[in-house]
């Protein structure tokens, strides 16, 4: 573990949001990436290593990489696809200090459909008004830099970004923002897909009212470092050890 506190609060940080994703079901295999840009750089960041599922890692496993997908520092390899994910998003949108894949089941339904999007049929659907993007052309698994970037060019100014046939993408500027967004992105997706099984028509809230209640979510960071930090208590309470 390294004696830089910014540096060890992200690992501590991004541990603490793979660990919580596992249990909340959001894994697959020891597929999927969680990454998050180093404290005061823009060129290196934080990613879970191939191999290890994500209710086992812990801050010391992380490996540190370029965005140019280099392994910096790190006793593990990388999973090739993350370092075109991550990196070109990461090199691509500066906003985008932490950014999460998930094929989180849910959300992921929306994207095996035709025409899948998320409804504004929920309050939770609301916290994501105007800041989702759509990607519908699967293209195959991102092993070279031209489909990260692809990939970046269609989240575009977005912090979320759906991805035909695949899985999904957010993204934020702190863990801890985008890990909330993660958890209520699922509940909204979960919902919509519930409603939609049932057969009938989903209510949809009106246009002007999902715009003013995206706004008034907006504005609601302290709620999400509150839930975090929840989070790293109740990891604290069941799983000694998970810090490292």
């Amino acid at each position: 573990m390294t004696d830089d506190l910014p540096e060890q609060q992200a690992r501590t940080d991004l541990a603490a949001a793979l660990r919580w994703a596992s249990r909340l079901g959001y894994g697959e295999g020891v597929c999927n990436h969680f990454s998050v840009a180093l404290p005061g750089r823009d060129d290196r960041f934080l990613i879970n290593p191939q191999g290890l599922h994500w209710s086992e890692v812990t801050p010391g496993d992380l490996v540190v990489v370029d965005a140019h997908g280099r392994k910096i520092t790190g006793r593990h390899d990388v999973e090739p696809t993350a370092f075109f994910i991550h990196g070109c998003i990461h090199r691509g949108k500066p906003t985008a200090r932490c950014v999460l894949h998930t094929h989180m089941p849910y959300a992921t339904t929306l994207t095996v459909i035709e025409n899948g999007r998320l409804e504004w049929a929920s309050q939770n659907s609301l916290k994501f008004y105007d800041r989702i993007a759509y990607d519908d052309d699967y293209n195959g698994l991102a092993l070279d830099e031209a489909e990260g970037d692809r990939m970046c060019a269609r989240l575009g100014s977005a912090d979320v970004l759906f991805l035909a046939n695949h899985g999904i993408i957010v993204t934020g500027r702190t863990v801890a923002s985008a890990f909330d967004d993660l958890y209520y992105l699922e509940r909204a997706c979960m919902l919509q897909v519930m409603g939609m099984r049932t057969g009938r028509a989903l209510r949809r809230v009106r246009e002007t009212v999902a715009e003013k209640t995206g706004r008034q979510m907006a504005g609601e960071s302290a709620q999400a470092e509150l839930h975090f930090e929840s989070i790293k208590r109740m990891l604290d309470r069941d799983e000694k050890g998970w810090r490292g």
